[in-house]
């Protein structure tokens, strides 16, 4: 794809684009009714903006683009609920983005990085490796790629998961200038709860979530209760042990007063034994946190395989003791390789 000199303007904040208009009078007017266009409608051409003065449409046109990522590769479950696009970059790579569809609402998983270091074992970007960061542009362009597929239905995204390829919290700035773009009233506009960040754990990242004060859900992809066990699966951990990271996520729930979404992929034999549900009640003692289970999506890199019922059941019922509330996750996706990276590697795997 063709790399220009424009600016994004999906990268521009409302004071960016506020300033940029400024020499045209009346610079906030102008800047919301182009966000308007951009956020609200969908526009992809500044030549629909139809109510702008011909001068300033010339000069966006010079100036900026409506960048629009290329849809490489579509996975649709047969019953709608589940689709997962791989979109092409400007420079070529490639990211996957998400749409999930409940009865009352629809949700977008989207990606902060190309790829991803962390290296959690059971996950198909981990496996693949990191590439770069996105920028905040290319954050939200995945947002506005999946409200023009809902436009026409009359739908629109009502819930954001920062759940998709990448590691949010290792990509500070561009995350959090993202997420302060969904959140702006001009734009578009979702509700602080209406938004899940999950991290496998970055200690600074969450204290520095918790300094700017977004407000947005915080889900920890926990997924042992031991340091031994969870190096095995996530090698992060080694740098941020278990015994470090409560203590942040600690601080982080008392200063925002939210409770926590703890993630827990089921593996049979690995972190499904009832010494590691007692061992997390032992670390949620006292905190205001929500359990999240999983069923393993495998994959090609990973031999593990989902816990059967049984193990679930014991599982469960040490938390069902200590009065730990929890959820299964309805499984999406299983039948297009939905888990995070799957078809990006897939893609990459049947390249000559």
């Amino acid at each position: 794809m063709t790399i220009t000199n424009k600016i994004n303007i999906y990268a521009l904040d409302f004071k960016a684009l506020e300033t940029w208009c400024r020499p045209w009078g009346q610079s906030k007017a102008r800047a919301r009714e182009i966000w308007d266009y951009i956020y609200k409608h969908w526009v992809a051409d500044f030549n629909k903006m139809d109510t702008l003065p011909p001068a300033l449409l010339t000069r966006l046109d010079t100036e900026m683009e409506i960048y629009t990522p290329r849809v490489l590769a579509r996975q649709e479950a047969p019953d709608g609920a589940t689709r997962k696009d791989l979109l092409e970059l400007q420079d070529g790579e490639r990211i996957e983005v998400v749409m999930l569809r409940y009865r009352d609402r629809r949700s977008a998983c989207i990606s902060t990085q190309v790829g991803c270091a962390c290296g959690c074992v059971f996950c198909a970007t981990g496996q693949s490796g990191f590439v770069r960061q996105l920028t905040s542009g290319e954050i939200i362009t995945q947002i506005v790629h999946l409200q023009r597929e809902l436009a026409p239905y009359s739908e629109e995204l009502s819930n954001i998961v920062i759940m998709g390829m990448g590691e949010p919290l290792l990509n500070v700035p561009e995350t959090i200038a993202a997420v302060r773009r969904l959140l702006h009233p001009y734009g578009l506009a979702f509700a602080p709860r209406r938004i899940t960040l999950s991290t496998v754990g970055i200690v600074p990242g969450i204290l520095k979530l918790a300094q700017e004060n977004l407000r947005i859900n915080l889900a920890i992809s926990l997924h042992a209760a031991t340091d031994e066990v969870r190096n095995q699966l996530m090698p992060i951990n080694k740098h941020y042990p278990l015994d470090d990271l409560f203590k942040a996520i600690r601080e982080y729930t008392t200063h925002m007063g939210r409770h926590i979404l703890l993630e827990w992929v089921m593996i049979d034999g690995v972190n499904d034994t009832e010494e590691q549900a007692r061992a997390l009640v032992t670390r949620l003692a006292g905190l205001p946190a929500h359990v999240n289970l999983i069923q393993l999506n495998p994959t090609e890199g990973y031999a593990g395989r989902p816990s059967p019922p049984q193990a679930v059941d014991a599982f469960t019922a040490i938390l069902d003791q200590a009065g730990i509330p929890h959820t299964m996750r309805q499984r999406r996706g299983g039948t297009i390789e939905a888990g995070c990276g799957q078809l990006r590697r897939q893609s990459q795997d049947s390249e000559p």
